[in-house]
């Protein structure tokens, strides 16, 4: 329950100034550029490999390689005080990358990309809830132009679509998992205790691996690890080191100095980024419609970048 008054400022509603705040919003900038390359690689491996398993093994990877980083800087991996802290964390980010990749069977990467933008929205309603970050009337109106360009991605730019609120299946498993990540943004700072940032990153992906596990370990014996294309393994490492372990620190960092909105404002320019990306590896460029819906939610970041916290 939260008792502190929406008035009052606490120690979860104080932000950066100056140059650390420039550095928050450099930081979420490469964030949605490497969540766009995730996107794209995630779309390929998924053709190749149950997309649940995939989730398995990269987290395995992760745990492992950020379990070794914090043995050879001797830091110490004791049981967490508040381990619930991580267990809530994990299996909201489980959720997320469950569905993200399950969605990726069933729509373009595109399409998911434009879901992911809807997080910013979601995540000011879960800051509110959660420490009463209040979002300023400039801030929810960029919000809401950012929405309205995804939106028009998600339907493809097509108004028939729209109207008739013909959404696809990948979408709108993809948006549960938006649900589980705009929650678990604002949570990075209610939970954080001034642990090192590398064993919260651990706790954190041990708790995701153990939740993935549940549905993954029937899953698991039917993949020949022995003989995945190589791309798969290229995904696995990427996925395993890129968008979990780096993505991680780049997220807590801005989450710790910018309001939750703002955070995941930069997500406006992931469906652009992975229109590019998937346009140069030879995957055919999106329509004029889409992009100009992808252009809109880009709009959106420039007005929530410009506006005070």
């Amino acid at each position: 329950m939260v008792t502190e008054s929406s008035t009052t400022p606490s120690r979860h509603n104080i932000h950066a100034t100056g140059r650390e705040k420039l550095k928050a919003h450099l930081a979420v900038l490469l964030f949605s550029i490497l969540i766009a390359g995730s996107f794209s690689f995630g779309g390929i491996a998924t053709q190749l490999i149950d997309p649940i398993a995939l989730q398995a093994l990269r987290y395995a990877l992760t745990v492992l390689l950020i379990g070794l980083l914090c043995f050879k800087m001797g830091l110490s991996l004791q049981w967490p005080k508040e381990p619930w802290r991580f267990a809530i964390l994990g299996a909201l980010m489980a959720v997320y990358m469950v569905t993200m990749f399950i969605a990726l069977q069933f729509t373009k990467p595109v399409a998911t990309g434009a879901i992911f933008t809807l997080m910013p929205l979601l995540s000011a309603g879960f800051g509110w809830l959660l420490m009463r970050q209040r979002t300023r009337p400039g801030v929810f109106l960029s919000l809401l132009i950012a929405a309205t360009g995804a939106i028009w991605v998600i339907f493809r730019g097509d108004i028939n679509a729209l109207m008739a609120f013909d959404v696809g299946r990948g979408e709108m498993i993809f948006f549960i998992g938006v649900l589980c990540h705009a929650a678990y943004v604002p949570l990075l700072r209610l939970f954080n205790r001034k642990e090192p940032p590398l064993t919260f990153v651990f706790w954190a992906a041990a708790a995701t691996f153990l939740f993935i596990t549940i549905p993954a370990t029937p899953r698991l014996p039917q993949v020949d690890l022995l003989h995945l294309p190589s791309i798969v393994w290229l995904a696995i490492v990427y996925l395993s080191v890129i968008t979990t372990a780096l993505t991680f620190f780049l997220l807590q960092y801005a989450s710790m100095r910018l309001p939750a909105p703002k955070v995941l404002a930069y997500g406006y320019l992931t469906p652009t980024f992975i229109i590019v990306i998937e346009g140069l590896i030879g995957h055919g460029w999106a329509s004029a419609p889409v992009f100009l819906g992808a252009l809109v939610t880009a709009c959106g970041l420039l007005v929530m970048a410009l506006l005070p916290d």
